[in-house]
């Protein structure tokens, strides 16, 4: 596995590759890899000739400073994971190659980055759409690779991808838990041990609210996970909707056909955990 840290070192291997007539596989990370992570680098692998991984704590998707501070950063451990899991280039850079001036571009992102971490993190997904269309641009891959967890963030990818005219395929893949349910999460780390015994609540509630959809209304389902998850201590909810998986617009009553996905956004002491669940066409309201 090559190690690169500059732009033009980067364009230099995936033109090397793309001249052997090989399809390229993009994961981007921020590090802090865990087996949610290397899921979406076995699949790249799978499909794909020669796999690109970019670990980047990206500093304009952060609106919260401490968040940016705080973030986990752990190179030689990733390296590592990421050379035996067959990564054939890791692109590591700094913050000044990335961005040597600031990148003043704003996307018009439109409905799908309004609502839910739209609107609870101002500039956010506009931060988001910098630095992957700017790996989009570096790398130019066959296919990119993002996790379900990031649920809306997928489709404000997709957004600026026909924004910006790419021809990347944008391939989804499962949310990836701890053996209790926990989504897996490089923020993880930072919860107490009493509070990694509670956080998987999370994930329990929102299945069995799959089994309380089925007689209930929808807005009887958003208040049972906000009640159940807030009864317990150190949680605190700062969103529950339930929305169109396509436009990720919020949903008022349960659609008459197609699936719905309820997101989910609860704080575990100061560690902010995110997760989602599908919700199958059946449920309709009474």
């Amino acid at each position: 596995m090559e190690i690169i840290r500059s732009i033009k070192g980067l364009r230099e291997a995936v033109s090397a590759a793309r001249q052997r007539g090989l399809s390229i596989g993009l994961v981007p990370t921020m590090g802090a890899l865990h087996a949610g992570h290397l899921s979406l680098v076995a699949r790249a692998r799978a499909e794909n000739d020669f796999v690109v991984t970019s670990i980047f704590v990206n500093p304009t998707q952060f609106n919260n400073p401490e968040d940016l501070r705080t973030y986990p950063r752990t190179e030689e451990a990733d390296t590592a994971k990421l050379e035996k899991a067959g990564v054939d280039v890791a692109f590591i850079p700094d913050a000044d190659e990335i961005y040597p001036e600031p990148d003043t571009r704003i996307f018009d992102l439109g409905p799908v980055a309004e609502t839910m971490e739209g609107a609870m993190r101002p500039g956010h997904f506009n931060g988001v759409a910098q630095i992957v269309s700017k790996l989009f641009y570096y790398v130019t891959p066959t296919r990119a690779y993002f996790g379900e967890k990031d649920f809306q963030q997928i489709a404000v990818i997709r957004r600026m991808a026909e924004l910006e005219g790419f021809d990347i395929e944008i391939v989804d893949c499962p949310i990836c838990r701890e053996s209790d349910g926990l989504a897996m999460s490089s923020r993880n780390v930072r919860l107490t041990s009493e509070q990694r015994e509670i956080a998987p609540v999370i994930h329990r509630t929102l299945d069995s609210s799959r089994d309380w959809a089925r007689d209930h209304s929808l807005e009887s389902t958003k208040r049972y996970v906000i009640d159940t998850v807030n009864s317990f201590p150190h949680m605190q909810t700062e969103y529950f909707e339930i929305a169109d998986p396509l436009t990720m617009q919020p949903l008022q009553e349960w659609p008459s056909e197609g699936e719905t996905v309820g997101c989910i956004t609860v704080y575990c002491g100061d560690v902010r955990l995110i997760d989602n669940i599908k919700y199958p066409p059946k449920n309709l309201s009474k």
